[in-house]
């Protein structure tokens, strides 16, 4: 069949003027916008985001805005490909570069799309989520799911920043996406990283089970680390050191839209990763690493965060000859494999 299809254009002005009265539009010059051959559309460009260009504009935002005036003092980081004002990512992945200042306390409310944070610096913060105070320090995930009260109070002295990783642009798009407001949460006793300790086995009391939907809400970076270490170690020949973030009671993942993960580079490792459907962001923990994607190259060190587009290869490669890396990825899997779409070239 011919790729040459008709064009608007060649329709007689008064038959298209008849179709735009009745609110119809002919598909057949539009067909290969939205369904191209062998490749998607992609508005999602590999883009870089220096923490160090990024942080004096973060506390500048700190000076200028109290906390009582923005709620959540945020700064977005949009990919110029979707258009800043749209304030993506990516289709499905909003990022945002969050300040909270020493004695402030951010609100609570609760809101439809599900968030995530990477804690970048700082400690003496928490999140409480659905009762339960989460400490925030370096490397911390820290969940707070579609519909769960959350807020935001600092105890220490020093400022904390943290990655919000939301869904909010695939939950906008829906016309799913709202907030409300609440009062500040009474502190349950226990923690969820406290209880579900060790994989393999889980809590069961007098043989039940628990049926909470998100049953641990902080995954330490400490443990996290560790994991990644002792695998490293106990089998050598791993090309890939990673692990997927995981409802523990399930195996699921820890959210159900976006999918989160840590990778290990070992010292002086170079890792080329497959072209893949969803679009993927890479925010570096530990180490200095590059990342390569659609012609670019990104030196990224402490705190970087990149993005790159779908069916892209991607090759990330640690530049430290003796030491480890570590890597924070968030990616659109969950998403694509609920819709049947997600595929590795």
């Amino acid at each position: 069949m011919s790729h040459e299809l008709g064009r608007l254009e060649d329709l007689p002005q008064d038959y298209r003027d008849d179709l735009k009265n009745l609110n119809l539009v002919p598909l057949w010059p539009s067909l290969r916008a939205v369904l191209p051959p062998g490749v998607p559309t992609r508005a999602t460009q590999a883009v870089h985001w220096p923490y160090a260009t990024l942080k004096p504009l973060l506390l500048k935002a700190g000076e200028l805005t109290p906390i009582e005036k923005a709620e959540r003092r945020v700064l977005v980081l949009a990919n110029p490909g979707h258009g800043l004002e749209n304030m993506k990512a990516s289709p499905a992945i909003y990022l945002g570069m969050q300040l909270l200042l020493p004695g402030e306390w951010a609100p609570s409310h609760r809101h439809t799309p599900n968030a995530v944070r990477m804690i970048v610096e700082g400690e003496g913060a928490y999140t409480t989520v659905d009762g339960e105070k989460c400490p925030m320090r370096r490397g911390d995930l820290i969940l707070t799911p579609t519909g769960l009260w959350h807020e935001h109070g600092h105890d220490g002295s020093d400022p904390v920043v943290w990655l919000d990783v939301l869904d909010l642009p695939l939950v906008y798009y829906m016309e799913a996406s709202y907030h409300i407001n609440g009062s500040r949460q009474t502190v349950k006793q226990g923690s969820g990283d406290r209880a579900w300790t060790r994989a393999g086995v889980v809590p069961t009391q007098v043989f039940r089970r628990s049926d909470k939907r998100y049953p641990m809400l902080r995954y330490p970076w400490s443990a996290t680390r560790a994991a990644l270490v002792e695998m490293a170690a106990n089998e050598p020949q791993l090309d890939c050191v990673q692990v997927t973030y995981v409802n523990p009671e399930t195996g699921d993942d820890a959210e159900n839209i976006l999918g989160f993960y840590a990778l290990m580079l070992k010292p002086g490792q170079t890792l080329a990763l497959p072209a893949r459907s969803p679009a993927q962001v890479f925010h570096l923990i530990e180490g200095a690493v590059d990342v390569s994607t659609c012609g670019k190259r990104f030196e990224l060190v402490e705190a970087d965060t990149c993005c790159a587009p779908g069916y892209e290869p991607v090759t990330l490669s640690n530049r430290s000859a003796d030491q480890p890396a570590f890597v924070f990825i968030a990616d659109e899997s969950p998403l694509h494999r609920k819709l049947g779409v997600y595929e590795v070239r």
